[in-house]
């Protein structure tokens, strides 16, 4: 099973408000992806961090998601950058399959399989 990367950390989670699987929209972009991972805080550098338009704050989740109709690209987002899709409509990737087995009821449903493959985020 998928797991936030940063879990094996330890200690307190702070509030994750999307679960793998959650098809979401990035609020000021507006596109629309899955998410496949989360880290508890951003684990990025600080040249990826800085290179940003913007730069939500790094104590808070941060979601690694597949990007929808983009081609195979994948994103890392701030959860407060982030809302449920609306549209509740599936997301065109070529590594869906890697990690989901199923979309259900707007949400795709993980594989039973503990890895990744050969898919990586």
């Amino acid at each position: 099973m998928l797991f936030g990367i940063t879990d094996s950390e330890g200690g307190a989670k702070p509030s994750l408000y999307y679960e793998i699987g959650t098809v979401v929209q990035h609020k000021l972009y507006g596109y629309r992806g899955v998410i496949v991972a989360y880290d508890t805080h951003c684990v990025a550098g600080d040249k990826w961090y800085y290179s940003n338009k913007t730069q939500p704050a790094k104590e808070q989740p941060w979601y690694h998601v597949l990007v929808h109709e983009s081609g195979g690209l994948s994103t890392y987002v701030a959860q407060s950058n982030l809302q449920e899709d609306p549209t509740k409509a599936p997301v065109e990737h070529p590594r869906i399959s890697c990690y989901f087995a199923d979309f259900k009821n707007g949400r795709y449903e993980l594989k039973e399989s503990s890895g990744t493959g050969g898919c990586s985020i």
